[in-house]
């Protein structure tokens, strides 16, 4: 394996690393559950580096590549145990694809672990307020002054969703809860298919109040919507896997989780950034647990 750094703890191993190299390396059946955002096509360019699949060209090209990632979680995920995408539909433009539009992004990774092998499981969308995008993205169809001129242009906000797919086979490790872990309110909350209330600025980075010139990932996934996952899914002390990891957010909360982390970030700044966050989740993990001043 190609690892230009790592940090490895009795708790976590994070690998500077591309992670197609890094699930290679990993033993079969290996881990308990997978969270993560991927990069979104060439939604966002994250960095220059040919390995990143936020280069990619088109959307072709960028299933070529993820469909190593989705053969080796395949492999590496335990059977009976669940992978989890953070995705949306993707929108075109004319400059770029010549109409204005929507990309089924979502089903195409979907479509992609299905080829690899995976059952599709369960997926719930993620409310995003539209104005707010609006006022980001300046989307024709979003637009207020849209409805005068031609409301035939005229869309609905993209959601976010959690997509969730499942390996074949028994799950020999049983996720069992107690009534008092869930009680039937917050089961009723998390088994809703679109949740409502989750805080888009409740993210990692926002959470560490990080100064200007820190590392910022561009598309941070909500702490909560990870956090429901693992508790969800997940036993106390299970490897949670994220190829994409990267400031850390997946690893940062299945640590505070009392779960163990093993993830792969291929830029540099966004690794260094993750190590530091997840040694801090770290050690206020074991602050909780012995009470320490």
């Amino acid at each position: 394996m190609n690892v230009l750094h790592q940090t490895v703890t009795e708790r976590f191993s994070l690998y500077h690393s591309d992670c197609v190299e890094v699930l290679k390396a990993l033993p079969d059946s290996s881990a308990h559950y997978s969270v993560f955002s991927p990069p979104f096509a060439s939604l966002y360019t994250y960095s220059n580096s040919p390995r990143d699949l936020g280069n990619c060209g088109s959307m072709g090209e960028f299933f070529e590549h993820f469909d190593f990632i989705a053969k080796e979680l395949a492999r590496v995920i335990k059977p009976g145990r669940l992978v989890s995408m953070h995705c949306m539909l993707l929108p075109t433009s004319k400059a770029m694809h010549g109409y204005i539009g929507l990309q089924d992004f979502r089903g195409d990774l979907i479509r992609c672990l299905q080829r690899a092998g995976f059952i599709f499981h369960s997926e719930v969308v993620i409310w995003k307020d539209p104005v707010t995008a609006m006022q980001r993205t300046k989307a024709l169809g979003l637009l207020w002054k849209q409805l005068k001129k031609d409301s035939a242009m005229s869309r609905q906000g993209i959601p976010d969703y959690l997509v969730t797919m499942r390996k074949p086979g028994l799950n020999d490790e049983p996720v069992a809860h107690e009534a008092e872990e869930f009680p039937v309110a917050l089961w009723q909350r998390y088994a809703s298919p679109v949740w409502m209330d989750i805080d888009p600025s409740d993210t990692l980075q926002f959470r560490s109040a990080r100064e200007h010139d820190d590392e910022r990932h561009i598309c941070p996934l909500q702490l909560e919507v990870i956090r429901r996952a693992v508790k969800l899914w997940t036993n106390p002390n299970d490897i949670v896997l994220s190829p994409f990891a990267g400031i850390g957010s997946e690893g940062y909360v299945a640590l505070q989780e009392g779960r163990r982390f093993v993830g792969a970030e291929l830029k540099k700044s966004y690794y260094e950034q993750a190590a530091r966050n997840l040694s801090e989740a770290q050690v206020v993990r074991q602050v909780g647990l012995f009470g320490a001043a």
